[in-house]
């Protein structure tokens, strides 16, 4: 392992591969045909204390850190295990919980979440606003102890296995972003429904789903923190789902590197093997420069994440960068491939098409150029 985990980080990524290996690698391609993970995995991932890692002992989760939750985003991306949505249930939803939430919610719901009893959801997206946050059009109207959610949201992952999903809220519809709440709604609530497992181009076996809310009722108490600090919360949680996704971006880009070199090693056209033509050698020694210096630099964001000094604009270039070499050289690596590379027996074609949505997810690219911009 590298030099940025400790000893414990090692012992347990032999103990998450050995799961990966055992109970995930030989089903996902099912679960890709199913469109969704079944909540069984889940619980075996609970378990054997697999989820919630950075969650203290106290609420039921691993006691970790984010080095752990590293390893489980960068093993599930060497496999290309693109349905497993683990890290948004345990370093996005969790940690929400736990910084905002009041000691009766955090013993409520995060022993639950460590256990995989409850599948956590984040519920922002809505149609025709995508991630504009001033223009959500979910509200929460105060009536009495209880909040009465109306509104719609979509692209939600986990979203067909939720138990608990954290709705982002208009509470004062005039303020823009400065009126939204995070308001936690079980699943079973009566007024919350769910809606198609939505048909996406790639992340197959991840369940993304419609959330329907119809006067749904919910007491004031499931509210995280503050009314109408909703968006500062989630700016403050940013950097670190950032992060996330670069560093699924490295280890993606990585594995199918080497892939790729073994596969021109042996692959031959015109008597001789792909490798040995100078301009496979010449793309390959690219492709490897740049991966090495992504992994440096998404290696010291790690680092400066761990001490708690990771800025957003940071992440930002983590996530920017992470994700634009990975889609470009993945393009390559599957041209070498040559029509076995669009077939999805072969892992290229998969990692492919998946990494498409890393330039969208957690704010597209350009909204990260934007961020950055705002620092020059």
């Amino acid at each position: 392992m590298r030099a940025v985990f400790r000893e414990d980080h090692n012992i347990f990524h032999g103990q998450f591969r050995r799961f990966v290996d055992q109970e995930i690698l030989p089903f996902h391609a099912q679960w890709e045909r199913d469109g969704i993970v079944p909540k069984t995995v889940w619980r075996k991932a609970g378990e054997n204390g697999l989820l919630c890692t950075m969650i203290p002992e106290e609420y039921g989760g691993g006691g970790g850190d984010f080095g752990h939750s590293a390893v489980v985003i960068e093993e599930l991306a060497r496999v290309n295990a693109s349905g497993i949505g683990f890290s948004l249930h345990s370093d996005i939803v969790a940690p929400y919980i736990l910084a905002y939430g009041t000691e009766e919610q955090k013993a409520r719901w995060l022993p639950k979440m460590a256990s995989a009893e409850l599948i956590g959801a984040i519920a922002m997206t809505e149609p025709g606003t995508g991630s504009d946050l001033k223009e959500v059009r979910t509200t929460a109207q105060r009536v009495g102890d209880n909040y009465i959610i109306n509104g719609q949201k979509t692209f939600i992952s986990n979203g067909q296995n939720a138990g608990l999903v954290i709705v982002v809220a208009k509470t004062d519809k005039q303020a823009g972003a400065k009126g939204i709440s995070l308001i936690c709604v079980e699943d079973g609530t009566p007024g919350f429904s769910k809606g198609r497992n939505l048909d996406k181009i790639g992340l197959h076996a991840q369940d993304t789903s419609e959330l329907f809310f119809e006067d749904v009722r919910v007491p004031v108490n499931n509210r995280l923190a503050e009314e109408n600090l909703g968006f500062k919360y989630l700016m403050h949680q940013l950097a670190q789902e950032r992060l996330i996704i670069a560093l699924r971006a490295t280890m993606s880009t990585e594995t199918m590197l080497e892939k790729t070199i073994e596969y021109t090693r042996e692959r031959k056209t015109f008597g001789q093997p792909v490798f040995d033509f100078q301009n496979t050698r010449f793309k390959l020694a690219e492709a490897k420069a740049k991966v090495t210096m992504l992994r440096v630099f998404t290696d010291h964001c790690l680092v400066l994440h761990l001490r708690r000094k990771l800025t957003p604009e940071m992440a930002a270039m983590a996530k920017l960068l992470g994700t634009e070499i990975q889609n470009k050289l993945l393009d390559d690596f599957l041209q070498f491939h040559g029509g076995y590379g669009y077939m999805t027996e072969y892992l290229i074609g998969r990692a492919w098409v998946d990494a498409r949505v890393q330039r969208i997810v957690g704010g597209s690219s350009e909204i990260m150029k934007e961020i950055i911009s705002r620092t020059l």
